[in-house]
């Protein structure tokens, strides 16, 4: 059931969102849960969900941080 949920979701965004529907299956793997998590209230307007990404570039994962350009994070200490 996770699974089909998940898979409807990545459909939904790549449907509604045509910059994600551009972008590689790596990279809406690597940022569905995301934008989810981080921009849900700018679904499904693809630059919204861009720019609110990289404002939060920092809570991102390290797959999605990557995909956008962001790099790793450098380490503490």
């Amino acid at each position: 059931m996770r699974g089909l949920v998940g898979l409807a979701m990545l459909a939904t965004l790549s449907a509604a969102a045509p910059a994600f529907a551009t972008g590689t299956e790596e990279q809406r793997a690597a940022c569905t849960d995301d934008a989810y998590r981080w921009c849900n209230d700018y679904i499904p307007d693809a630059y919204a969900v861009e720019r609110c990404l990289r404002a939060h570039i920092g809570g991102l994962s390290p797959a999605c941080r990557k995909e956008l350009g962001g790099g790793r994070r450098p380490k503490r200490g």
